[in-house]
């Protein structure tokens, strides 16, 4: 089976790196692909924007399945293009990606379908919005609706921070068309949490839990950033609360999908805030998350493969994937000054060694192979990722594997999987 997987980061070498273990697969070709995709596949200079090339490429390589990562791919049809060319691919088509491209359009179905969710109140006119968040009750958040690459999300303590959010958003543009319009929400307090499900017409799979780390610094300071670590499971997320999200949000959606009437295969990506009230969505993302996908196809003993071609078929529901019990900690190395401006090009040392004296796994995200070195190419560089017995032996693993690569500017958070709070 060939295999096309789409998108440049370190999800995108997580997705090679297991589906590369699928017997059945006899080669993966990654678009545009990354300098550690380069090592199990072969790398194609298409960049994910280019529908109707991928469209092309997968015709003449005669591609079995491709697979999408990145949102805004997404958002633009690729799913739709592909089956209108009678091509196999793992992802929502453009109108259920909407889900995700428009946080109106997400809320609107929470709210229609009653699955649990912030109070929000939406906005295409700056003014209406500076006007309302004068006598608005403090904290909010305030949220571009489309795609920001998880940056367009701030948090307002008083009217003058929401007025700047505002006129970021909206007056300045700072998050491009994402922020023509705006949600503004509650503010919503607990542990978040990250949960996976793939979707399909007979129902969906759950994946075992995550946890993100957002904020660039450590003690959840600073900027929102694409993420800078992750831990399965989160340690928040119990037998209760899991019932909870199963009976109140899961079967909920795919309930709501079938009096929609909306076809939804592919992955869904719900962020959860465990409030006292019980777990409410942030947001719905139908798409695997990066770096949560680093962690959880480390835990993952059976053949992705196999779940992603019976979501094509229905048959998600009958597919009984097995997990390793050992948590997964996944460890965001970044360029100096990210989320920000950032240098590109600096050497990375280290990676061998890292790679031969311990148990981890080093998926790439903004790197680029230059002769016989690996260089720097984007803001998020590495996801170093170990498994334990316990999560503090996987955090141990993977600082130890942190600590042995380097290049120059490089910043990272030291407490992944710390802060474990509870509901």
């Amino acid at each position: 089976m060939k295999v096309l997987i789409i998108g440049s980061g370190g999800r995108e070498h997580a997705l090679t790196w297991k589906i590369a273990q699928s017997p059945r697969v006899e080669q993966i070709f990654v678009a545009p692909g990354n300098g550690g995709t380069s090592s199990l596949a072969t790398n194609i200079p298409i960049p994910a924007s280019d529908i109707s090339g991928l469209v092309k490429f997968a015709r003449q390589e005669q591609i079995d399945l491709t697979i999408v990562g990145p949102d805004d791919c997404l958002a633009a049809g690729v799913a739709d293009a592909f089956e209108d060319a009678d091509l196999r691919i793992f992802g929502p088509k453009k109108e259920t990606a909407r889900l995700e491209s428009s946080k109106a359009f997400a809320k609107d179905f929470m709210k229609r379908h009653g699955i649990p969710t912030a109070e929000s109140w939406e906005f295409d006119d700056s003014m209406k919005a500076h006007a309302w968040c004068r006598n608005a009750s403090y904290p909010l958040v305030v949220k571009a609706d489309g795609l920001a690459l998880g940056k367009g999300v701030i948090i307002a303590q008083n009217p003058l921070e929401a007025a700047m959010a505002i006129h970021q958003c909206m007056d300045l543009a700072a998050f491009g068309p994402a922020g023509k319009k705006i949600i503004i929400e509650e503010f919503l307090e607990g542990p978040e949490c990250s949960i996976h499900a793939i979707i399909d017409g007979s129902g969906y799979l759950a994946f075992p839990d995550a946890r993100d780390h957002k904020r660039a610094y450590d003690g959840d300071l600073g900027p929102n950033t694409g993420g800078m670590g992750t831990i399965s499971p989160s340690g928040t997320l119990d037998g209760a609360l899991w019932q909870r999200v199963h009976e109140e949000i899961l079967k909920p959606f795919v309930a709501g999908l079938r009096a929609d009437n909306i076809a939804f295969r592919g992955m869904l990506f719900p962020g959860l805030m465990l409030t006292k009230d019980g777990p409410k969505v942030l947001e719905f993302n139908c798409r695997f998350g990066d770096p949560e996908t680093q962690v959880l196809l480390r835990r993952l003993d059976s053949d992705l493969l196999d779940l992603l071609e019976a979501a094509l078929e229905d048959r998600v529901t009958e597919q009984t994937p097995q997990w390793s019990d050992k948590a997964a900690c996944c460890v965001v190395m970044a360029s100096g000054g990210y989320p920000g401006p950032y240098k590109t090009g600096n050497p990375i040392r280290g990676l061998a060694e890292a790679l031969s004296k311990l148990d981890v796994v080093v998926f790439h995200a903004g790197t680029k192979v230059r002769d016989e070195d690996t260089l720097t190419s984007g803001g998020r560089v590495l996801g170093v990722t170990s498994l334990g017995d316990c999560l503090p032996s996987a955090k141990e693993t993977a600082y130890a594997g942190v600590a042995r690569i380097s290049f120059e500017g490089c910043q990272f958070r030291t407490d992944i999987g710390a802060l474990r709070d509870n509901p």
